[in-house]
């Protein structure tokens, strides 16, 4: 049990955890709709890879970001997401042409 010194620290700690495992909930529920993108974009010989797209993303991320994340860190944060789920889609695609 945390000691009365630490009890605010760990109040907020708590709520971090909180906040990651909603933020995994949603990471995965976001991969599957990538998931579910890539199969559409299989089935219409479209490529996995779509600049415009990922652009957009972070430009409707930065316009709508109202901080403490500065440009610089959600431009990085959702370029890394973005990619995962490129990499994501990728995998299943592999895994069905097997």
């Amino acid at each position: 049990m945390p000691d009365s010194d630490n009890s605010d620290i760990f109040k907020w700690r708590q709520r971090i955890d909180e906040l990651d495992m909603e933020l995994m909930r949603i990471l995965n529920e976001r991969a599957q709709c990538a998931i579910e993108i890539g199969k559409i974009k299989r089935q219409r010989n479209l490529a996995i890879y779509d600049p415009k797209r990922e652009e957009e993303i972070v430009r409707m991320m930065l316009k709508h970001n109202h901080g403490p994340l500065d440009a610089q860190g959600v431009k990085r944060l959702f370029e890394r997401i973005i990619d995962e789920s490129r990499r994501i889609e990728r995998l299943t695609a592999d895994k069905e042409n097997s």
